[in-house]
């Protein structure tokens, strides 16, 4: 149970999130209800979650829950969350070991970074006779930490294919995580790049399906939405701080 401090915290919080996110895409001349915000909920307890969600419901806007790690995916059957409606995403790295519980819990999964994951999740969902919206991850800052396919269409273009030609897997987009750095410009390009990939592939193909641009945290939102996000993951920027 949240204590009723702890409910106004997030609350606040949640409220300055949105008018950050209102101020971007005004300034973009974007329709903010085209942006889904995708609750990040590592390590997030069943109150909080469900906090959140109650209280984008009652400012009318387009939400998800994301889950970082499959051995937290159990914690979505608590009373407060099971049946709720929202659309649950998958949007950590994932192993192929845990495919069959990612394919079970999220309608999408934002984490294709590599052929074997698409094969383990075109298995697990033909086994469990789903179907899965998916976005291939791309490694746009270029950074050894992070997965994802190298930001040239010439590499997307081949997994794309391979996905679209998939009966139980349906690309729908691109994902990113923005530059680890203070440099703005770096973070910008890294985002922008994003979507000037997306449209690249989409045009090479005629895939009209790749609308997503899974990008932006609760860092660099604003740029983010900017730059032409259709959904920002927002965990510590509403939640606070991750318990230590």
């Amino acid at each position: 149970m949240l204590s009723s401090d702890a409910a106004d915290q997030l609350t606040a919080r949640l409220d300055e999130v949105l008018t950050r996110l209102d101020a971007a895409a005004e300034r973009t001349g974007r329709d903010r209800d085209e942006i889904t915000l995708l609750l990040a909920t590592k390590t997030r307890t069943p109150e909080e979650i469900a906090l959140a969600v109650q209280l984008l419901r009652e400012r009318g806007r387009t939400l998800a829950v994301g889950e970082n790690r499959a051995q937290e995916i159990a914690k979505h059957a608590d009373p407060l969350l099971a049946d709720n409606g929202v659309p649950r995403h998958f949007i950590g790295r994932l192993q192929t070991n845990k495919a069959r519980d990612v394919v079970a819990f999220a309608e999408m999964i934002h984490s294709v970074d590599r052929e074997g994951i698409a094969e383990a999740l075109e298995r697990r969902a033909e086994m469990a006779g789903l179907r899965r919206d998916v976005l291939v991850q791309v490694n746009t800052s270029d950074e050894e930490s992070k997965g994802g396919y190298a930001p040239t269409a010439e590499a997307l273009v081949p997994i794309v294919e391979r996905l679209r030609a998939s009966e139980v897997l349906r690309p729908v987009g691109l994902m990113t995580i923005g530059a680890n750095t203070t440099d703005e410009t770096a973070v910008r390009d890294s985002l922008r790049s994003l979507r000037i990939l997306r449209d690249e592939v989409r045009e090479r193909l005629g895939a009209e399906e790749l609308v997503e641009l899974s990008m932006g945290m609760s860092g660099d939102l604003e740029i983010a939405v900017e730059e032409g996000a259709t959904i920002v993951r927002l965990g510590s920027a509403i939640f606070g701080a991750r318990p230590a």
